[in-house]
């Protein structure tokens, strides 16, 4: 089922049925604002009332930096950093926001997108001496609990699933097969270094090393994030709980990984404690496009068209709910719980 609710079927629809009309008669004009394609992003009051505000945030699905693409490729979707950030720029122009709670649903992703949504959030509570807390929602491991360690305090529902502190570089060894298929590798090359990993031949002891330690450094980094998210544990703590598994809420709130097990909207409420106001709204930022009801009202994993130029029909960003994506383009050193996937 593609869409859950009749006015977003009906809205399918017309959208096809445009689509269909317009490549039938050979048209060359694209129609972006059809798809939402230079849609802004606004308020979407969802629960409450008062003139304070409480923002929900979503960290969702695997974490990238880079523009995604989705409907076997038609569409183009801007990144989760640079959808997050232009978020937390709207909020620091409100200044009747008086909390953020981020809504964490994300097994991780790269590292480097990892750390830059830590350091956005880190940097808004910094500059707005606002509280943050982080509700995790079903899967928040990895990455997805790097990104939590920006808040003050982390609730988890009773089925998260979360930890996986740790880094992972997945690869293959091809050179047996292609012997067998009688194909050879023949790379040419800058530097011994240059290929390392490839799959396409056995990687050497040195190359192993030297990978290994791009690892230690990024595992490093991780485990200094914990430890200042999570100062009652202490970085030796933290090693010990950071071998990469993942934890129940259960077995995360004894670990002192998290501070209670409780649903979205206990967050919501200590979060209005925190910011010392009687009621709140809590609102989501959201395009016209995107529907948004209640609390647990999220925008689909990439469904946030990149405003661009107008494309060819053949080009054509239709948002069809379809997202087939895969979670990475290329190599990339991972802060992901994902097993057998990279």
């Amino acid at each position: 089922m593609i869409f859950g609710n009749s006015s977003r079927r009906a809205r399918f629809g017309r959208h096809i049925s445009a689509a269909i009309a317009l490549l039938a008669s050979g048209c060359s004009l694209a129609l972006p604002s059809l798809f939402g394609g230079s849609e802004p992003l606004s308020e979407t009051v969802v629960e409450g009332s008062g003139s304070a505000k409480i923002l929900i945030l979503d960290i969702e699905g695997v974490l990238s930096e880079g523009e995604e693409t989705s409907a076997f490729g038609l569409i183009t979707h801007e990144s989760q950093v640079a959808r997050v950030r232009q978020q937390l720029k709207m909020a620091r122009k409100d200044s009747r926001i008086e909390a953020l709670v981020l809504r964490i649903d994300s097994p991780g992703g790269t590292a480097a997108a990892s750390d830059l949504l830590y350091h956005e959030v880190a940097e808004f509570k910094q500059e707005t001496k606002l509280p943050v807390l982080a509700q995790l929602m079903g899967v928040a491991a990895s990455g997805g609990y790097y990104v939590a360690m920006a808040a003050d305090a982390i609730y988890a529902q009773p089925t998260t699933v979360t930890g996986s502190i740790g880094v992972i570089f997945e690869g293959v060894n091809l050179a047996g097969l292609m012997g067998k298929l009688g194909v050879a590798d023949q790379t040419l090359k800058s530097g011994a270094f240059k290929d390392a990993g490839s799959p396409l031949r056995p990687m050497t002891p040195a190359e192993r090393a030297q990978l290994q330690s791009v690892i230690d450094q990024l595992y490093a980094r991780f485990c200094e994030v914990v430890a200042a998210g999570r100062p009652k544990l202490g970085l030796g703590r933290v090693h010990a709980l950071a071998d990469g598994r993942v934890f129940a809420a259960q077995q995360a709130l004894e670990a002192g990984l998290v501070d209670r097990i409780a649903y979205l909207p206990d967050a919501i409420e200590e979060a209005r404690r925190r910011a010392g106001v009687e009621k709140a709204r809590v609102i989501l930022y959201r395009r016209d496009s995107e529907w948004a009801e209640n609390i647990y009202s999220r925008a689909p994993i990439g469904a946030s068209p990149r405003t661009a130029a107008p494309s060819p029909p053949s080009q054509l960003r239709l948002d069809l709910g379809l997202d087939v994506r895969p979670p990475l383009r290329g190599p990339a050193f991972l802060y992901l719980w994902w097993p057998g996937v990279g």
